[in-house]
Formats: C-alpha cells, sequence, structure tokens
C-alpha cells in the first residue's frame, strides 16, 4: 500500500490510529513526492533525521517518479485540475499508486475522489 503523506504526519506527531494503520501492512509505500514533502515540512536537522529514521525503521519503499507516473499525472491533471483540489503533487502521488497497481490510503480523499482508477483506503484520525 502507498501511504499519502498526511498519513506519515500523523504517526510522527503522535497518532496511535495511524501508526496502527501502517502497522497493520507489510508492503509499505510511499512516492518520492511523498517523502519531498515530509523532508521539506522538516524543520531542522533533527527532524530531517527523524522522518529520515522513521521510514527505514517502519521499512517503507520509496517509489521515484518515472516517465509514467509523469505522464499519467499531466493527464489527471487536464482532466480534473480545474473541477477538484487536485494540486501537482497530488496527481503525482495518486499516478505512482495507479501506474504501481498499489492501494493507496489517505485522510484526503476529497482531493482524489475524481481518479476513478485509484483505490483508495481512507483514514480518518
Amino acid at each position: 500500500m502507498i501511504f499519502d503523506t498526511d498519513v506519515l504526519i500523523w504517526i510522527l506527531r503522535g497518532n496511535f490510529k495511524a501508526a496502527d494503520l501502517v502497522d497493520a501492512e507489510a508492503d509499505r509505500s510511499v512516492s518520492l513526492v511523498t517523502y519531498m514533502e515530509l523532508v521539506q515540512g522538516a524543520r531542522n536537522r533533527q527532524e530531517l533525521r527523524q522522518i529520515k529514521r522513521f521510514l527505514v525503521n517502519a521499512g517503507f519503499r520509496v517509489i521515484p517518479l518515472s516517465d509514467s507516473i509523469g505522464h499519467r499525472a499531466s493527464i489527471y491533471i487536464e482532466e480534473y485540475g480545474l473541477g477538484s483540489s487536485l494540486g501537482v503533487a497530488d496527481a503525482l502521488i495518486a499516478a505512482t499508486a495507479v501506474e504501481n497497481a498499489e492501494r493507496f490510503c489517505t485522510g484526503n480523499k476529497r482531493h482524489y475522489r475524481s481518479i476513478k482508477e485509484l483505490e483508495i483506503k481512507e483514514f480518518r484520525p
């Protein structure tokens, strides 16, 4: 399963429900975009080390971007960008899940609801 940035932020803030959700999944992945969003949100080098340690210790695989992910994300922006709250980062994350045929866990289901081929597991904190 690919996890959205918001779920990981909940864990880093100490939300046990989010941690239990991740613990229940044997195959844990994040998009490179999610990784970058987490790193960008770090307030200092200590938080950056904490984020990186968490991802490694929890066994997350970081899925790199590819041409096919970029292409699919651009289609999502063309099709859904004007009529929904889908942004570039969300389009890339969703395309990563679809291109890798993985379920996607997010607490921001409304950002992704227009993408029919995306299999969403909604997280509620």
